[in-house]
């Protein structure tokens, strides 16, 4: 019998393989989640490099590390003369380095150079010799040039649609007519791609550009204008950068726009946009004569350069770029009035304002001190906020800033040497983290002598290149205390500190017991951190300040009070960077979140009170939503009732509505739009209806797509045809009708892009491409939608506009039709390994292939399944034989068995 049993065991493992193989093909056949096209937005960023966040792998350098570049000569003026063709995309130069030898002879110079083409080369010392690479111009001299003796060398070139660095952007591009513009982008170190130079942070010098350009259009670069002459149709521009600043900082911006001016003291103001967004230019230029007035003021040291003007350009690589005196713009950051608050530009004009102190006045000497220019534009940026708009501003930003780094799964340390590329270090860590170590710096300092410092720190450092230890040097000087540990633990090291706390009252010594444990991994990354902690016992309305020093992994302290508190707070007034879990008693967070005195206290306890369901929790969460003097407060109160997600919850929502804060009034909608019923359908067809905030409107208009045709569709196609600012009502209601997932509503998609191409912004256009390929892709490739949308996206290949071909190329990837294949092919065949087409085209080719490989091992499972099938059956005919037999036998031995039963 035990053999029998092991065999019948095996016989039925078949079924149980059966079941993990269909569950596996319901994986396989499942459709992947469809993710919303406003989350890949981020981004259009507020700073440049936001947007290649994540973009590469945590991989060591050459070597291991990466170290400041040797400087063999010193580079004393570059002069560049230039006439772009906006027809070619091209640009033809001469430039002009003046250099000497800094401590030894010379025989070769090695220019950053990558495929330009070079026409001729001379110089003030004779040449031997010279190669042009695809990354490197080497020229070499028939004597070595002999230490600090000045020469030049004088490079006629030219470049044609360069890869990186100078940008065109035409009506024959599929540009607005009438906007025609070119603009530059150095940093990293991209100017190498359109002229030979020293393309490295540490080194400065004074610059010149003169370019002729059709008459009627201006050029902006840096420093001063000497000239601007008229002959033959052209007009000359002759700028002049008299002070030295680093190769990245450089800029030409050439072509049509419009302007407006101002001044601050003797400093002239500029603000240019295309001339088809002049007219809400002005939202823009609204603070930037407030914040110089208080940089200078903070900084304590006067703006340093001839001018500031801002010139907004058409999809910008990044949010801004601080060039030196002229700052490059989104001209995303362009807003309509009718977004309220919602929209904004003074915290990019602010960032890229700071940076003409901390990043182009002192400048960090290689990416691994990307910090210096990073975290005092972004922490400076916040100061303005506090100017502006109170303590409460800027600590609501200094609290959304720590919520993106304490994400993080990153712990490289902000001086990270370990990359393989400068963009790699564009991330949370030189930004928010980088602003957050000079908030902590200035809380333990205290404002005025932390003041101090910074305005000895750019005086000595002026003009000069800088790394951590200078600022450190500075703040040790003037505060007569040692900072290494505090500059290696949040600097030179990674992560956040992760602290556990818990509170116990002992009523009969009258005394507050507080464990305070660091749960963060410690590692060689990571430290284990010593910080000074603030805490605030409140009693009877009255505070009790104390400071504990954390030293160890878990440590207790005591404070002798006359009484209970009624409020337990840690870190009060909020000037360290962690990660704090804490739970009070239920009663002091009750007063925690009456406190008027402490938003951020409010905010905490608002937070413990999400995924309370009981009807007091919502009350006060409905309350705050409503009635927090703040607006930071209203909107997580709305996150907290989302997360608590229970009818109670839903009404809440629906009855607060009516905000004057456009914020905290699209957050409502947006948490609306997280709950699936009746009852916020209709609250959000209400809004979508008659909101008259477009950015409000389109959080309700996305959020239809998820709810039945018969109830949205008519909506959504009255939607799709009304105008607004940038089309963002019609691009919220693609995306809607993209979640719908009904293949007909493609061509009343193509309808719209074919007529309004123009007024949608290059990625939301994109976006709508995308959302084409994705409601069709599961119709049957022959029929007529199917290929008219095929048709219509492979159209945009080979669109004029880069933005457009990139995002074609992604949304054949989504249509997952392998006819694509060839015309995907054509982009890798180029051999321009480098392009952003090369990438996508990539990219997408992988995903198809994938897609057949998955369809193959799917058809092979089915066939395995029939096979087992088959096999199944056999089995089940065999067993039943089998138990057949087993009962004639039992039946014939039974009666031996027991011969007095019959």
């Amino acid at each position: 019998m035990k053999n029998l049993h092991a065999q019948s065991a095996a016989r039925l493992q078949p079924p149980l393989l059966l079941t993990a193989l269909l569950m596996l093909l319901t994986l396989l056949l499942s459709p992947p989640p469809l993710v919303n096209a406003a989350e890949h937005a981020w981004q259009n960023c507020a700073a440049k490099g936001q947007h290649l966040n994540a973009l590469y792998e945590s991989k060591p350098g050459v070597g291991g590390r990466q170290y400041e570049r040797d400087r063999r000569i010193d580079v004393k003026h570059l002069k560049l003369e230039l006439q772009p063709d906006f027809a070619k995309q091209s640009m033809a130069g001469i430039a002009t380095l003046t250099f000497a030898p800094i401590a030894k002879a010379l025989e070769q110079l090695q220019l950053d150079a990558v495929d330009l083409s070079i026409k001729k080369i001379e110089s003030s010392a004779p040449l031997q010799d010279w190669q042009n690479s695809d990354k490197k111009l080497t020229l070499t001299f028939k004597q070595a040039i002999p230490a600090s003796q000045e020469n030049w060398v004088k490079i006629t070139y030219s470049v044609e649609k360069p890869e990186h660095g100078l940008y065109f952007r035409t009506a024959a591009m599929g540009y607005k007519k009438g906007d025609d513009q070119l603009w530059t982008q150095g940093e990293p170190e991209k100017h190498r791609y359109w002229f030979p130079g020293y393309d490295y942070p540490n080194e400065r010098f004074t610059s010149e550009v003169i370019c002729k350009v059709p008459q009627g259009m201006i050029v902006l670069s840096n420093g001063k204008l000497l000239s601007e002459k008229n002959a033959d149709g052209y007009t000359t521009f002759h700028w002049s950068q008299q002070q030295p600043h680093a190769n990245y900082l450089i800029s030409v911006v050439a072509g049509y726009f419009k302007k407006l001016e101002d001044q601050y003291q003797k400093i002239p103001l500029a603000f240019y946009t295309p001339p088809s967004e002049s007219e809400v230019a002005a939202n823009s230029f609204s603070d930037t004569k407030k914040i110089m007035a208080f940089f200078e003021k903070e900084i304590g040291v006067d703006y340093p350069w001839d001018k500031y003007y801002s010139v907004c350009v058409h999809d910008f690589v990044a949010g801004g770029m601080e060039n030196t005196s002229l700052t490059t713009l989104t001209t995303n950051t362009l807003f309509s009035k009718n977004s309220e608050n919602i929209r904004r530009s003074y915290p990019l004009d602010a960032h890229e304002m700071a940076h003409q102190w901390f990043g182009d006045l002192v400048t960090a000497k290689d990416w691994s001190q990307l910090w210096l220019n990073e975290g005092f534009a972004t922490f400076y940026t916040n100061l303005y906020e506090q100017s502006k708009n109170g303590d409460d501003s800027m600590r609501y930003q200094l609290y959304l800033d720590a919520q993106r780094i304490i994400k993080s799964k990153d712990d490289k340390p902000i001086t990270w040497r370990g990359y393989t590329d400068p963009w790699q270090q564009f991330d949370y860590r030189v930004y928010p983290k980088g602003g957050w170590v000079l908030h902590m710096l200035r809380s333990q300092l205290g404002s005025e002598l932390y003041q101090k410092c910074i305005q000895s720190y750019v005086e000595r450092n002026r003009g000069q290149t800088v790394e951590t230890a200078d600022l450190r040097k500075v703040i040790e000087e003037f505060s007569g205390r040692s900072w290494d540990r505090f500059f290696d633990q949040w600097v030179h090291h990674g992560g956040t500190p992760k602290l556990k706390v818990s509170y116990d009252w002992d009523e009969k010594r009258s005394q507050a017991k507080l464990t305070i444990s660091q749960t963060q991994k410690v590692s060689d990354q990571v430290m284990l951190f010593v910080i000074p902690m603030p805490v605030r016992l409140i009693v009877d309305g009255k505070n009790h300040d104390f400071t504990v020093n954390l030293t160890q992994a878990s440590e207790d302290f005591y404070f002798d009070l006359a009484k209970k508190p009624d409020i337990i707070r840690i870190d009060p007034e909020y000037t360290l960077l962690t990660d704090i879990d804490f739970h009070p008693p239920t009663s002091t967070r009750s007063a925690q979140l009456k406190n008027e005195r402490d938003m951020i206290g409010r905010l905490l306890a608002v937070k413990l009170l999400a995924g309370k369901k009981d009807s007091k929790s919502i009350a006060k969460l409905k309350h705050s939503l409503n009635h927090d003097s703040f607006y930071g407060v209203r909107i997580e109160a709305a996150k907290a009732l989302v997360k608590t997600h229970s009818p109670d919850a839903l009404t809440a929502l629906t009855q607060s509505l009516q905000q004057e804060d456009a914020r905290v009034r699209r957050e409502v909608v947006k948490s609306l739009a997280k709950f699936y019923s009746a009852t916020a359908l209709a609250s959000l067809k209400q809004v979508a209806k008659n909101e008259n905030n477009p950015e409000v409107a389109a959080s309700a208009i996305d959020a239809l797509g998820k709810y039945p045709a018969d109830e949205v569709r008519p909506l959504l196609a009255e939607v799709l045809k009304k105008s607004s600012f940038r089309n963002t009502l019609a691009s919220a209601a693609i995306h809607a009708l993209r979640d719908l997932g009904a293949a007909s509503d493609a061509k009343l998609i193509m309808d719209v892009l074919k007529g309004q191409q123009q007024n949608f912004t290059s990625y939301s256009f994109g976006s709508a491409l995308n959302s084409l390929a994705v409601l069709v892709r599961d119709e049957k490739p022959d029929s007529a939608i199917h290929e008219e949308v095929r048709t219509y996206v492979t159209g945009y290949l080979s669109s004029p506009k880069l933005s457009l071909r990139t995002s074609a190329i992604r949304a054949l990837a989504s249509l997952k039709d392998r006819r694509s294949l060839g015309a995907l092919q054509t982009f890798i065949d180029s051999g321009n390994s480098e392009s952003k087409e090369y990438k996508a085209a990539e990219s997408a080719i992988k995903k198809l292939k994938a897609e057949k490989k998955q369809a193959t091992e799917v058809s092979d499972l089915r066939k395995e399944l029939l096979e087992m099938q088959k096999q199944m059956k056999d089995l089940k005919k065999q067993f039943e034989t089998e138990k057949n037999r087993s009962l004639l036998l039992l039946k014939s031995v039974r009666p031996l068995l027991h011969p007095d039963k019959k």
